[in-house]
């Protein structure tokens, strides 16, 4: 499971030119599930975000928590960031989880962010969605949490 997370000043998520979800201070998460995913990964990373400190304390240093600060999360789906470009110009999604895999885990990890306290907003599974995202910092981070084989 991959996310991409922002902190945003502001972030909203629309479809068809209606807004579906909409944040003030927080984090967007763009999540990408693949094949191999569980709510193993989920939770770990529903945890590790829940827990990220990436907000200023007043010695300007990144010692709060999305709760810390009121902060909400906006959650929208992105299959591409499981997109190989290694070859060719055109890239390949097949390490990317199928629909029916994919968005249960999605609404899972939703709900874990939920039971951790959090204020959720999400885009729609499986729609052309357009996310206005008003990057603070900016502040950027690549996490990603890959299934055990054991």
């Amino acid at each position: 499971m991959r996310a991409v997370l922002q902190r945003v000043s502001s972030a909203s998520v629309t479809v068809n030119g209606r807004t579906i979800g909409q944040i003030n201070q927080g984090f967007v998460i763009l999540l990408g599930v693949t094949h191999s995913d569980t709510t193993t990964e989920a939770d770990w990373l529903a945890n590790k975000i829940a827990g990220l400190r990436l907000f200023e304390d007043d010695a300007d240093k990144m010692n709060l928590e999305l709760a810390d600060v009121g902060g909400s999360v906006l959650v929208v789906s992105q299959f591409t960031l499981y997109g190989d470009a290694r070859k060719g110009k055109r890239p390949s999604f097949t390490a990317a989880a199928r629909p029916e895999h994919a968005e249960p885990l999605v609404d899972y990890f939703c709900d874990q962010l939920r039971q951790a306290g959090l204020t959720v907003a999400t885009g729609q599974f499986g729609t052309m969605m357009q996310v206005t995202i008003h990057n603070d910092g900016p502040v950027t981070l690549m996490l990603e949490k890959e299934a055990n084989h054991d």
